[in-house]
Formats: C-alpha cells, sequence, structure tokens
C-alpha cells in the first residue's frame, strides 16, 4: 500500500505547479491509502475548489472536520470553502453555512 504522507507531498507539488487535476487525483490516491488522513481531505476539499467541484469540495472539508472535531482551523477551512462555493454559484444557501463553520471555528478557539 501507498503511504499516504508521501502521496500527499506529491500532490502538493502538483498543486503547486498549477497541475490540479493531477493533484486531485494524488490526494485521492492519498485517501485511499489512509481514509482517516485529514490533511489529504483539506487539500483535495482546495483542489476540487478551484477546479470549480464545489460540493465535492464541501465533502470533503466536511470530512476534516469530523475527523479533528476539536480543530479551529479545519472548521475555519470549512468556512472557507462555503465562501468559495458562493462565490462561484451565488448560492445564498452556502453564506449561512460559512457563517455557521466560522461560529464553530471561534467556539473552539475560546475553549
Amino acid at each position: 500500500m501507498a503511504d499516504a504522507v508521501a502521496l500527499y507531498d506529491e500532490a502538493d507539488k502538483l498543486k503547486d505547479a498549477g497541475q490540479l487535476d493531477e493533484a486531485a487525483a494524488k490526494l485521492k490516491e492519498s485517501i485511499a491509502a489512509d481514509p482517516n488522513y485529514s490533511l489529504a481531505h483539506s487539500g483535495l476539499a482546495v483542489v476540487l475548489q478551484r477546479l470549480g467541484q464545489h460540493e465535492e469540495a464541501i465533502a470533503h472539508a466536511r470530512r476534516a472536520c469530523e475527523l479533528e472535531p476539536n480543530d479551529p482551523f479545519s472548521f475555519t477551512a470549512l468556512s472557507v470553502t462555503y465562501q468559495r462555493a458562493f462565490a462561484g454559484t451565488n448560492d445564498m444557501r452556502y453564506i449561512r453555512m460559512a457563517e455557521d463553520a466560522m461560529e464553530q471555528s471561534r467556539m473552539l478557539q475560546s475553549r
């Protein structure tokens, strides 16, 4: 089985080179190697967002939050994912979801 961290690192280089489709494929391999690797889910959310695949990006950002429920950054990243989904679709429902995710991040930070 491939090493999830090594696959993530390869995907990060592909993303930096602007090879988003290839980066997404590599991140999916990383997740297949370790479905609980939250960093790969977060990275895939970013790449998919850039590819305009908003719903799939949101699903991976949510999964990162499920895997790291006490990490404020995960919820901030989820909020940003919702905001970008709104920017790409003008669907107002994403605004409320972005606000809810940011509120969760704030609550976690204040603990």
